[in-house]
């Protein structure tokens, strides 16, 4: 666990094919000249979890909000041009999974999509990132949250 004061877990996705492995993820960080990559766990499509930063160090996922935040990515998010959620269900099971483990890590953390530091409206929306409405599907674990 952190000693970071995590108040927020931000869900990503690549915007990659869903073929896409944790070790190209890192690889892209480093072509792009980062210290440190935009998320601390990558979600295969085989479900695999892999850590790429540890807790305590900040990750580049969402500028302004790195200090207090955990980033978990799953790979995909683009298929023919097109921005779509296309998880496999073992991403779908292993994301969850890993979300309420971090939850309860971090209780005073909210669970959130990148996109939902713009709002609920899409026209405000900067990016389409993680192409799914994580509220919808994860908010339970916000219950209780302030």
């Amino acid at each position: 666990m952190s000693t970071r004061n995590i108040t927020y877990i931000f869900v990503h996705c690549t915007g990659g094919g869903r073929s896409q492995k944790a070790k190209d993820v890192a690889y892209q960080f480093i072509l792009l000249g980062w210290e440190h990559p935009g998320y601390h766990y990558v979600v295969e499509s085989d479900g695999k979890v892999v850590q790429l930063l540890s807790e305590d160090k900040v990750a580049n996922g969402v500028k302004g909000f790195n200090e207090k935040s955990i980033h978990v990515a799953w790979t995909g998010g683009l298929e023919n041009g097109e921005y779509v959620d296309n998880r496999t269900d073992a991403q779908k099971q292993a994301l969850e999974e890993l979300l309420e483990s971090l939850s309860v890590r971090y209780p005073k953390a909210r669970v959130l999509g990148h996109r939902d530091i713009w709002g609920k409206d899409p026209r405000k929306w900067k990016k389409v990132c993680p192409c799914f409405d994580v509220q919808k599907e994860y908010g339970w674990m916000n219950n209780n949250k302030k």
